[in-house]
């Protein structure tokens, strides 16, 4: 057992510090081939940070045959990027952040309140089965997919803006890096993370079996967790660089990235629409990170200055409220 739970560390280690790489040398790359202010180079950063999702996605699905491990990671991934929100409020030590944010981000967010919230649906529908399936996926996989465009293609002005903010610091601090070195090294951390990304469902299934849970709950909480680990560095890293609109811009892009990845594991399951094989607690979690987004648009447009005892928001709060009762309820579920 301590076996599995050092290999399930090292997988973390090696997503976080690859991640990160991904990030810098990600943002690179955009910004000295010109595709930092267009919706290509939108797409190549949201996807950076979502890269572990994607690759930890198509193993459950290909490899460990655990779809509740892909669609768990995917929901908790977007629970856990909001939750990072309350990290953000809590190291942010001018104002709250939602005093300072640009009320741009209720667009982004507004999306992914849209795609979480019918993902979340799709859920609760598969149980029944109403809809008809399209060949082997569902018929929400095109809706989707075409949500996702519609959403990049609305919000990349925007979001290009200040994702050049971060994109010229990073350039910054590397001024001697070419765009070949910078691919170089892209390619090498996106080696990394691929490799432990697929590792990471086998790892959860074993951690299931050994630990008797189930695994929409591992799925959704310790390999949501791991394949996070770079929204964490570069949403702190960010703030440090005082980019706190890109630190957000991120975690919202990444979530609609993360719902994104849906179709692409629900044309790789052979067995059938995905959605239909997996635990209907997933519909939790996509609730949760719907009512998630939703207090992070009230706060943002409410930009109250007061914080509890010099720490967080009261919006930070509920985001931390929602978070623990939705790993509770998953805990009680399949823990």
């Amino acid at each position: 057992m301590l076996l599995i739970w050092l290999e399930f560390a090292v997988c973390v280690t090696v997503i976080t510090i690859a991640g990160y790489k991904l990030s810098i040398y990600g943002s690179v790359i955009a910004e000295r081939t010109g595709m930092g202010g267009t919706l290509v180079g939108l797409i190549l950063l949201a996807a950076v940070t979502s890269l572990p999702e994607l690759i930890t996605g198509i193993s459950a699905v290909t490899i460990a045959n655990v779809p509740d491990i892909a669609i768990g990671s995917l929901m908790g991934s977007c629970v856990f990027n909001l939750a990072l929100l309350v990290i953000l409020d809590f190291l942010y030590r001018e104002e709250s952040v939602y005093s300072k944010a640009h009320q741009g981000h209720v667009l982004s967010a507004g999306f992914g309140v849209v795609v979480i919230g019918f993902t979340g649906f799709s859920v609760l529908e598969s149980t029944v089965g109403i809809l008809p399936p399209l060949s082997h996926v569902g018929i929400y996989t095109p809706i989707i997919f075409v949500s996702y465009l519609l959403a990049t293609r609305t919000v990349f002005r925007y979001e290009r803006d200040h994702r050049a903010e971060f994109v010229e610091e990073a350039t910054e601090k590397m001024p001697g890096i070419t765009v070949r070195d910078a691919t170089v090294r892209y390619s090498v951390a996106a080696i990394f993370v691929i490799v432990a990304g697929a590792f990471l469902p086998v790892i959860g299934d074993q951690m299931a079996i050994e630990m008797g849970w189930q695994h929409s709950f591992v799925g959704t909480l310790l390999i949501a967790i791991a394949t996070s680990a770079p929204e964490v560095v570069v949403t702190i890293t960010a703030l440090r660089l005082g980019a706190l609109n890109m630190a957000i811009g991120n975690l919202l892009g990444s979530n609609l990235f993360n719902i994104a990845i849906v179709p692409v594991v629900d044309l790789l399951y052979t067995k059938g629409p995905i959605l239909s094989n997996v635990s209907v607690v997933h519909a939790v979690s996509a609730m949760s990170a719907t009512i998630m987004t939703g207090i992070f648009v009230v706060g943002l447009f409410y930009r109250s200055r007061t914080r509890l005892y010099r720490t967080i928001g009261w919006a930070s709060l509920m985001l931390l409220s929602v978070y623990l009762i939705n790993s509770y309820i998953l805990f009680i579920h399949g823990g």
